[in-house]
This record gives C-alpha cells, structure tokens and sequence, in this order.
C-alpha cells in the first residue's frame, strides 16, 4: 500500500520537484549507516514543500533530513517519504553593518548553522558563535533546540517559519519563539511538520571579537572532540551531570560493537567504521544505557532520533 501511495505522491508532484527513490540514509547521515529511504523529495522553496504537503497521503510517513547530525536510521530502511530542503531554503538574509545595536538575522531550514555562525560575525554581528561548534541545519537546531558552549537556540531564537504537512489544508506560518516550548533537547514541532525558516537575534559586535570566540570554539572541539563519522552527542545530560563522564565512569571508553565504538576521546560519541551498520550503532546505544543504568542508576535517554528500531 505504501507503494502505491508513494507512486501516486510522485505523480502528483510537479516534474521541476526532484525526487528520487531508495536513496540509502547513509549517504544522507554523518555516521553513514542506515538503509534506503523508499523517496526523497528535494525541495528548493516554501513553495515545494507545500506542494508535497497538498500531496501527501494521511499514512504516508514523514522524515526532514537536514545535515543528517543528529539521525540513526535502521538498516530496514524507511518506507516513506524524506524531504531534504535546499536551493532557496539555504539563503541568509543578513542586516547591513551600522544597522541597530540590535537585529534579526533570517535564515533557511536548510542553511548549515557553522556558516549561519560565521556570515553573521563576518557582517560585525554577535550572539550565534556557539552555532560554529554544531554541524547541523537552522531547522535542526530548531527542532531539537540545538545548543553548545554554554549557549542554546532558545536564547537567540526570536520566530521559526513552519509548514504544517496535512493535505489539502497544508499551511504555513511563523511562529513566535514562545509558542514553540523549547526546553533542553526539546521542541512542540511535530514529525509532518517543517522548519523552513527562522529569524534570530543578533547584537553588534566587533567581527575580530566575534571571530576569536568561533577560533576557540574550534580549537576546543578538536581537542576534546573526535572527528571522523559521529553523530555528536548521542545522549542527553542527565540533570546535574554530564552523560559524558558517566558513560567513561562504567568503563565504556573503546567498547566496540561490530564497526561502531565508543569514543576514546569523548565517551558521549559514537564513531563507526566502513563497513558498520545502523544495527551496530544501535546495539551499542542500548548497551550503553544498560551499563551507565547498572552501575548508577541513570537511564541515559538518546538526543539523537532513532527511527525504524523497535525500541
């Protein structure tokens, strides 16, 4: 049934619309595992996303994929539709220097929050530095209230541009950063629901200054932070404590489980190999959890979206 609704949702689309299917989720995710996703709709406007919304069967399921930092997809694949925003939805709309001490920056879903970061201290405005530390996109950071060195979207956030995916009544609006109940990790945005846009606030600042904060940043990650294919973080900080060190006080710096492990550079990272699969990463996030629960007490929950898995 899912495939007919599938052929029928690609019919319906304008030939302009480029779809393709089967498109496995580890060319589209940082740890480059995951199975094919059965379409993937790349959209270049608001206009195209309300299109696939208008199309959209009610039992059709919906996965946004931004810069895949933040999405453990199972091998299974994804028998739904992946919507990846690009084109027009990578745009920054940036104020000109000698504007008010105080603005708002305007940015796509799809834009990269490092350049988002790095266009808006280059135009001699501060308060997204933190952004140059977090790989992924302003409608990620948006939907997870994505945050860093001491910082978090909920602070800078003034308004997020959403399309609510429902058919012949699909709609889109901004919403006040008030109406979105953001807390840590959290956000009300809902699973066919899309951020194509937001607007930030931002302050003057001096570019150099805004510059050496982001060079820091830099230098932090590279020092505490692995590189190589993770997805950042996997778990969430427990109140008080850091999911960090609980996870190096079990013991579970360089466990391993098929071609993924755990950091020996930051246990709160999982890397994986060539040749490891979403069922690797998956089996050591659940291990994990299991021993940082044995021998604390603390059940870790995952930051990172899991789909496809039955737990």
């Amino acid at each position: 049934m899912a495939g007919a609704e599938l052929d029928a949702l690609e019919r319906a689309l304008s030939p302009a619309l480029r779809c393709e299917q089967d498109v496995p989720a580890a060319t589209l995710t940082t740890w480059r595992v995951g199975g094919p996703i059965a379409l993937v709709v790349h959209c270049a406007s608001v206009g195209d996303v309300e299109a696939v919304g208008k199309a959209l069967g009610p039992s059709l399921p919906v996965l946004t994929i931004g810069r895949g930092s933040n999405l453990l997809l199972a091998d299974a694949g994804f028998a739904g539709v992946g919507i990846v925003l690009e084109g027009d939805l990578e745009s920054l709309s940036i104020p000109a220097a000698g504007s008010p001490a105080v603005a708002d920056v305007v940015a796509g879903g799809a834009v990269a929050l490092p350049v988002l970061a790095r266009q808006a201290a280059a135009a001699g405005w501060s308060g997204l530095e933190f952004y140059v530390g977090i790989p992924g996109s302003v409608g990620g950071a948006v939907r997870m209230n994505a945050g860093g060195h001491g910082h978090e979207t909920l602070e800078v956030l003034r308004r997020a541009e959403v399309v609510t995916l429902d058919g012949a009544i699909t709609s889109t609006r901004w919403r006040p950063v008030d109406t979105l109940d953001l807390s840590y990790r959290h956000s009300s945005i809902g699973s066919r629901e899309v951020v194509v846009g937001a607007a930030f606030a931002v302050a003057a600042g001096d570019p150099a200054d805004c510059v050496a904060r982001m060079d820091e940043i830099v230098r932090w990650r590279r020092a505490n932070q692995p590189g190589g294919a993770n997805a950042g973080s996997v778990f969430s900080n427990p109140p008080g404590d850091s999911a960090g060190r609980l996870i190096d006080a079990a013991g579970l710096k360089g466990t391993r489980v098929g071609g993924a492990s755990v950091s020996e550079k930051h246990a709160n990272f999982i890397q994986t190999q060539p040749g490891a699969t979403a069922a690797d990463v998956h089996a050591l996030i659940e291990l994990v959890r299991r021993r940082v629960a044995d021998g604390s007490g603390v059940v870790l929950a995952p930051e990172v979206r899991i789909i496809g898995f039955d737990h």
